[in-house]
């Protein structure tokens, strides 16, 4: 006889078991977790246009956008890079005890404008007299003068460079390179892990060997004590000879022909004067940054005396993370503001803020003449046509926009009417004044000026000139393609 199963008391049954959520209800619940948590957290510290596009992002797909978030929605460096941070004022007083007082500096005898007074309370770096600035607008005439330079270098080579490449150009800059080391020259070479990957791994080596330093700056770190966001970089240019002169500008150490099809332009300056000093602690402390330390203080000359007047007046203006929130931006702003008769604003990549466009048409509208020189070709279409959506109330408001033919103009610089300029590696864009590590120059010079002049004269031959009624003709499949371009701005 075989035995039955006992029936379950009150009519439950056998097979009942404690109520356990399925996956897609986990999955479900996390979501909104992720959204609730990203209404706190996302606005912080960010733009309401910026804040906006994130969370409309992540509402919508909410694990996607958080590792989009995490990944380049946070201009964040690692705790170590900020505690090395507090110590690079320290580090700079070392290389030059002028700077990081902690006040304004001086303009010179004559008063100074508002815009200057910004200039020299919000840089870590006060104004200098007695500079002296060579305008060197010729591609491969530059870079065959920083070479010579190096060649002729007897203590110190400094380089700190975005792109550094493994071309004809980037080979002939390390073979000099090794060639002052050879002499029992100094070499410090700093490049970008992203920006001079192949110099670094092709020429570094070479370099390396002949007794060059050779540092990878903001190397790419995912996780762990030094984790960063992996699109925050440095950009800057800047070289500096036994101390004693010092390059800046927009150049980077790369063939003129790089970028398929174009041919760069670009505006490199030697410089001699007090603000040398001001380049070479910089770029040490971008190097103290990555290596903890800085070379004895041997290595350094006596700092440079100033000159009596107000002849070669200039300030460096370093940017980015870890600086003075907005300087680059700041400074512009205030410049286009005070300006009186001219400014002419010449860069590849303008996607500006609604601070920075306001001023641009608020200027326009009271009489100034402003005009804004980009290029007709780029190497970055979506950025070109988040530019060209800006257009329609730049013209409006009476902003003259030439589009530069003929080759692809990389430099970046202002020029406020007859006396002062902005010359250095930013762009017109959130990218290069929050994002990026830069550095620009402002001189107040009017000998410097005329020469800009001149060159923005040079990049308007052959131009083409936007107008309102050429933007009327531009089709609606392109305004849509110009206005989705921009709205990637907001997310940076």
């Amino acid at each position: 006889m075989i035995a039955r199963p006992s029936r379950p008391a009150d009519g439950a049954r056998a097979t009942d078991v404690p109520d356990v959520p399925s996956w897609s209800t986990l999955y479900t619940a996390s979501e909104w977790c992720v959204r609730i948590a990203a209404l706190v957290l996302v606005p912080q510290r960010r733009t309401a246009a910026s804040a906006r596009a994130w969370l409309l992002l992540i509402l919508f797909l909410p694990w996607p956008g958080v590792v989009m978030y995490l990944l380049f929605g946070r201009a964040y460096l690692p705790r170590r890079r900020l505690q090395l941070e507090a110590k690079v004022r320290a580090a700079i007083a070392r290389v030059e005890p002028h700077a990081m007082t902690g006040g304004a500096g001086t303009w010179g005898a004559a008063a100074p404008t508002p815009a200057l007074e910004l200039a020299a309370r919000m840089s870590e770096f006060p104004p200098t007299r007695g500079n002296r600035f060579e305008l060197l607008p010729d591609y491969g005439p530059a870079l065959d003068r920083l070479a010579a330079d190096v060649d002729a270098a007897q203590r110190s080579v400094h380089l700190l460079y975005y792109i550094f490449a493994a071309d004809v150009r980037g080979r002939a800059m390390a073979q000099a390179c090794i060639r002052a080391a050879g002499r029992g020259v100094t070499v410090r070479v700093l490049l970008d892990a992203v920006g001079a990957r192949d110099g670094l791994h092709v020429l570094g080596p070479a370099m390396k060997a002949a007794g060059v330093e050779v540092v990878a700056v903001m190397p790419l770190r995912l996780w762990g004590p030094n984790a960063a966001r992996f699109d925050l970089r440095n950009h800057r240019k800047i070289a500096v000879i036994d101390g004693r002169l010092a390059y800046f500008g927009s150049q980077n150490v790369v063939d003129c022909d790089a970028n398929p099809g174009l041919t760069n332009e670009e505006l490199a300056v030697r410089t001699t004067g007090p603000i040398v000093r001001h380049l070479d602690a910089l770029l040490l402390a971008d190097r103290y940054l990555e290596t903890s330390n800085l070379p004895p203080d041997a290595d350094f000359e006596t700092p440079w005396t100033e000159g009596a007047g107000d002849a070669g007046l200039a300030q460096v203006l370093p940017s980015g993370p870890g600086y003075t929130e907005g300087t680059a931006e700041a400074v512009m702003t205030a410049l286009i503001y005070g300006a009186a008769s001219r400014v002419v604003l010449t860069a590849p990549y303008v996607v500006p803020s609604a601070a920075f466009l306001a001023a641009m048409c608020s200027a326009a509208r009271r009489g100034v003449n402003v005009e804004l020189i980009v290029d007709h070709a780029s190497n970055k279409p979506v950025v070109q046509l988040a530019q060209a959506s800006f257009y329609d109330e730049m013209l409006a408001a009476g902003v003259r926009i030439v589009e530069h033919t003929g080759s692809f103009l990389h430099a970046k610089h202002v020029s406020i009417d007859d006396d002062t300029v902005l010359i250095g590696s930013a762009n017109l864009d959130i990218r290069s004044f929050a994002l990026n590590a830069e550095v620009s120059v402002l001189i107040r010079d009017a000998t410097v000026a005329a020469h800009l002049h001149a060159i923005e004269a040079r990049h308007r031959a052959d131009a083409v000139i936007v107008t309102q009624a050429t933007r009327k003709r531009v089709s609606a499949g392109r305004r849509v393609l110009e206005n989705l371009a921009r709205l990637t701005d907001a997310v940076l």
